[in-house]
């Protein structure tokens, strides 16, 4: 799995103002209602159950929100680079500058969980989480998410 399978340059957010974690899913949120046409009310209490359940921020800057939606026929991604970061609940406890949302149907198990994982194969190359920070618009930040990721397989 890829992302161009899930993402396009119109869920990305190069600057994303939010000063809090709930500011900045509720304006993911409302992208993603652009983006699936799923209510933004949905979206939000979907983030927001799972957020409750404990932090989706990973550490190093990074936060990987998801909530599975009836209504929807393949996963999709929302992708923000705030332009100052927010605490998050991480579990580093440092602020939060990147936030990748995903979402999924109901019942997208396999591929919720590869989707996952594509991702957090991107984040762990230092030079892409560079690119991705240097970043100020969404045309270099699709760039950036799109190209091909070095495997770190044993």
């Amino acid at each position: 799995m890829e992302l161009t399978d899930l993402l396009t340059q119109r869920g990305i957010i190069p600057t994303l103002k939010a000063k809090t974690k709930k500011q900045a899913l509720q304006d993911l949120a409302e992208l993603g209602t652009v983006v699936t046409g799923l209510p933004t009310r949905d979206l939000v209490e979907g983030l927001m159950q799972r957020e409750r359940l404990g932090s989706t921020g990973l550490g190093g800057g990074i936060a990987i929100p998801h909530a599975k939606f009836k209504g929807l026929d393949r996963i999709h991604c929302l992708v923000a680079r705030l332009d100052q970061p927010i605490a998050f609940e991480a579990l580093d406890n440092e602020p939060v500058d990147l936030i990748f949302v995903l979402l999924a149907p109901e019942h997208a198990s396999g591929d919720h969980l590869k989707a996952l994982a594509r991702i957090s194969r991107l984040l762990r190359e230092p030079s892409a989480l560079e690119r991705l920070r240097a970043a100020r618009d969404s045309k270099t930040l699709y760039a950036v998410l799109t190209q091909p990721v070095t495997s770190h397989a044993a």
